[in-house]
């Protein structure tokens, strides 16, 4: 048990630590995605000019909004990630089953939806958190007042009951694609790069993950605007609730963009989600990978014989 258990830790923690700092980065460009796909009336103009925008109406310090929320919820979200897939994998190889994309996607399916079930409050949390305060063009958007993580989970609570702490977990579930695909991508990738004990650098990995995450964000992207703006929780529906209610939240989301804005809609804000997000990807195995390789060379272990 310890065997699997301090490698798989490894994994985990070197897991959050890449990620927060590779978000911290590219913070700003989050920003930029988060306030075209929640605020309808913004113009979705480049990435450069939104980030602009922003800084001139609310000041330079509003890109970093919701910096610790969203660092705190990523780092616990990357945490239970890279744990529940690299216990997977390690199982998976104590078996002595070969690793075959097929099988690398279904432990992406199986830790994206340990994760999103876990950690989907704090992503509520975190997105009202980083819109709080912004200057929108849409005037049915209503300003939130949270004093912090804490009282903004007191007040959802209070306010609108303990299931909104779960909005967006529907279309969350079926975006654990997104993760998977990137792993199954990364995964292959990586062992081709690898292939003859070939030592794969850090470039080729920055470029590997850079392509994973961009293949996979692409693909899901209109998804990933509906998560958002169930989130922030002023999206009212039919009123029905239950699984058909969200299935239908989703639908009339999806539908009402096209109808407002065309099928090219549902890509509003894509390209500064590629570039946070790939960008973000990428730097975040980079420092994934050296970490898990100086800490497994510390411990005198084979890096090999973790993965």
């Amino acid at each position: 048990m310890s065997s699997l258990f301090c490698p798989t830790l490894v994994h985990a923690v070197a897991g959050a630590m890449g990620s927060v700092t590779a978000m911290s980065v590219f913070f700003p460009l989050d920003t930029a995605k988060s306030r075209l796909q929640v605020d309808e009336k913004r113009k979705s103009n480049s990435t450069p000019v939104i980030l602009a925008e922003i800084a001139k109406e609310e000041g330079l310090l509003s890109l970093y909004r919701g910096w610790l929320p969203v660092i705190s919820s990523l780092c616990c979200s990357n945490f239970v990630y890279f744990y529940t897939f690299n216990t997977l994998k390690r199982l998976n190889a104590a078996g002595q089953i070969k690793s075959r994309p097929g099988r690398d996607l279904l432990m992406g399916v199986a830790a994206g939806v340990v994760n999103v079930l876990l950690t989907t409050p704090m992503w509520v949390v975190n997105t009202r958190l980083k819109l709080q305060g912004a200057k929108f063009r849409n005037e049915d958007l209503q300003q939130t007042h949270y004093r912090g993580i804490f009282d903004a989970f007191s007040q959802i609570i209070s306010k609108e009951g303990l299931g909104t702490l779960w909005n967006g977990t529907l279309p969350s579930l079926i975006l654990v694609l997104n993760p998977a695909v990137q792993f199954m991508i990364y995964e292959g990738m990586k062992r081709k790069a690898g292939r003859g004990g070939k030592k794969i650098s850090s470039a080729e990995i920055f470029l590997i993950g850079a392509i994973a995450k961009a293949i996979a964000t692409t693909a899901t992207y209109p998804l990933q605007t509906v998560q958002a703006i169930l989130r922030f929780g002023q999206y009212k529906g039919d009123g029905k609730g239950g699984v058909i209610g969200s299935l239908s939240s989703i639908f009339s989301l999806l539908m009402d963009r096209i109808r407002r804005y065309g099928a090219l809609g549902l890509y509003k804000g894509l390209e500064a989600k590629l570039l946070q997000t790939v960008l973000t990807a990428a730097l975040m195995f980079v420092v994934y990978e050296k970490i898990t390789t100086a800490t497994f060379k510390v411990m005198g272990l084979n890096k090999k014989l973790t993965h």
